[in-house]
């Protein structure tokens, strides 16, 4: 490679999200200029290297995707127009919880199922129904995105394999295993996008069929799994696509379920794609929606076996956005839930934290929100706390892009001008205390919202023990 290469930081996404071993992968796989790799998005590598392997078939490259949508009856596309499988989860507290996720799912079922646009609904098998469900036909050829895809399944399942063997000696490399999860991490994204590029209809190779195909067989392979899994003594509390979570029936004497490790062989083998022992937690919560009893599918926090972590999906604490005081309130507050399983010891946290921000003691850097800016300035028609930020920054002649983001503290909630919020950067001794006191209930909610308490009850009680501290207060001045 001639001359330099320039990444910007500022603008590139698998270097962001790895690093230069897993650019560097990428490159050869792709044939694609360096720093063009850094600044291109997922499906553009992924087509580059489509292109590499249609180049090594002597196969013509459309300049545009050429191929139309087959004809189908309405009841096929009723029927081919849906997503994944979805379990509901079971809102509440679950103790002794498994959970298990099929290995590189779409990519595996693009591989051993032959799904791919030159063989989809082929003309020499029209009679036949491989895809269930849909009736689809697929021909006994092998597909080009199988070439493509089986590699890289192969190279990662191999990365991961250095990983753990990295990780189980002595002294680990910290240098080699950097590289190795750079390089796992640049092919996770390619196999993560794989699936939802066959939809996309500018995609070179792109066929929606694919896409239908890849979510019927899913479906069927999680049904299957479910079945099992119940058949063997265990209660499904929760799946989701790829995953599915799991807990002893307690309907059904220890003596007459079946291992767990032996079952996930069988649904493996059944199956064609292996089923992982993801965790074991000594509890989970599944969280509801915010206005309905309903669970939310992607909230959810647990207590790993064995291990002083918890795994946190969906609430404040994941999110970039908040504040890392509010953060470090909810973990404490999901360590008492754990220590004593007494909402009482949550809200004594709360408390706590509540009087801390009201006295003033919480130092300001602690409440520094970050959110992203998704559109300039001028395109935003609410006065909304992104809107008084970016106001302030270009009064300072700050330039801030869509998809940067911006940090500020809010000082008065109650105003919609540029008064509202200070950037981070400025000095400033004040905020909005019962802003940030509403924040604070909310992410409590979330950890006590398994237990059948809502916002509600929490300020009630929050209510109730201020008049109680206020007329303890009120006796002791009067002796």
């Amino acid at each position: 490679m001639p001359g330099r290469a320039i990444i910007d930081e500022s603008n590139t996404f698998f270097y962001g999200e790895t690093n230069l071993d897993g650019v560097l992968d990428l490159v050869s796989r792709s044939k694609k200029p360096v720093q063009e790799l850094a600044w291109a998005s997922i499906g553009n590598v992924l087509t580059a290297i489509q292109i590499c392997e249609a180049h090594d078939r002597g196969v013509l490259v459309p300049w545009n995707s050429w191929r139309h949508e087959f004809y189908k009856p309405m009841g096929t596309l009723h029927d081919a127009d849906r997503g994944g499988f979805i379990f509901a989860p079971e809102v509440g507290f679950h103790e002794n919880v498994h959970e298990l996720d099929f290995s590189s799912l779409y990519p595996n079922i693009i591989c051993t199922r032959n799904v791919s646009p030159d063989v989809i609904r082929c003309s020499c098998h029209s009679d036949r129904e491989d895809v269930p469900g849909l009736g689809y036909s697929i021909c006994d050829d092998q597909g080009n995105l199988v070439d493509v895809l089986q590699p890289i399944i192969d190279a990662r399942d191999e990365i991961k394999a250095a990983i753990r063997r990295e990780k189980e000696r002595d002294n680990p490399d910290e240098d080699r295993l950097a590289e190795l999860e750079g390089r796992s991490g640049a092919l996770k994204w390619i196999l993560v996008a794989c699936f939802g590029y066959q939809g996309f209809s500018n995609a070179k190779f792109g066929r929606i069929e694919c896409h239908e195909a890849i979510n019927a067989f899913a479906r069927e392979i999680l049904l299957t799994a479910k079945q099992r899994l119940e058949a063997g003594g265990w209660r499904v509390v929760h799946g989701i696509v790829d995953s599915i979570w799991v807990t002893p029936d307690p309907d059904l004497d220890d003596e007459y379920r079946e291992d767990l490790e032996t079952l996930t062989t069988e649904i493996t083998e059944r199956v064609e794609i292996r089923l992982e022992h993801e965790a074991h937690y000594d509890w989970v919560a599944f969280v509801p929606q915010r206005e309905s009893d309903a669970g939310a599918l992607t909230k959810y926090f647990g207590k790993v076996a064995g291990h002083d972590e918890f795994k946190i999906r969906g609430i404040e604490a994941r999110q970039r956005s908040t504040p890392s005081f509010i953060e470090d309130v909810q973990r404490d507050c999901l360590e008492r839930l754990d220590a004593t399983r007494s909402p009482d010891a949550v809200l004594d946290c709360l408390q706590d934290a509540i009087s801390r921000l009201h006295a003033g003691t919480v130092p300001v850097k602690q409440l520094v929100e970050r959110n992203r800016v998704s559109k300039p300035l001028e395109g935003y028609t609410q006065n909304t706390q992104n809107v008084a930020a970016l106001k302030r920054a270009r009064d300072q002649d700050l330039a801030i892009h869509p998809g940067q983001d911006i940090e500020y503290v809010v000082v008065d909630d109650e105003k919609s001008s540029r008064e509202r919020v200070a950037l981070a950067h400025e000095e400033t001794e004040s905020y909005d205390a019962s802003y940030y006191e509403t924040q604070l209930v909310r992410a409590v909610e979330s950890v006590l919202a398994p237990l059948g308490w809502d916002r509600t009850e929490i300020q009630r009680e929050i209510a109730e023990t201020r008049e109680t501290d206020l007329a303890a207060l009120t006796e002791i001045e009067r002796c």
